[in-house]
């Protein structure tokens, strides 16, 4: 994800040297002529496959800039401390079951649910989400 002018230009820049590399393959000027038809249809698909991401990327940045952002998404950061709580209960683990997994005493997990994870960094929010989500996290 583009975050700010600076990467958006150097994307920018990335995808018009791409581009012009595809140019050159395709006029035959790229040097793959010493390689193996396989490797050069490799390079040449990824190179493409690189330059959609980036358009992409260069897209979404624009379509922000231009004011298209639901702004009604952000409401669901509000509901991360119950959607937490209530997959833990679902998941059919303790807090002390949770905090074990991630390394924390039980009273830690305790305490960010009793604020609504007022005081969890968003990594520690992120590593609770990770292993609630896992497959193997109702088996204990």
């Amino acid at each position: 994800m583009i975050k700010n002018e600076r990467q958006y230009l150097i994307t920018k820049t990335q995808v018009e040297r791409f581009e012009r590399t595809l140019e050159e393959i395709v006029s035959g000027n790229s040097g793959n002529e010493n390689l193996h038809p396989f490797i050069a249809k490799a390079r040449e698909d990824a190179i493409r496959s690189q330059v959609a991401d980036l358009r992409t990327e260069l897209q979404e940045y624009e379509a922000l800039k231009a004011g298209n952002f639901e702004l009604e998404q952000l409401g669901v950061v509000s509901g991360i401390p119950a959607m937490l709580i209530k997959a833990r209960i679902a998941r059919g683990m303790s807090q002390r079951d949770l905090a074990e997994r991630i390394g924390l005493k039980a009273q830690q997990i305790q305490r960010y649910e009793a604020t609504d994870y007022a005081s969890a960094s968003l990594s520690r929010i992120e590593e609770i989400v990770g292993e609630l989500s896992t497959e193997d996290a109702s088996q204990h």
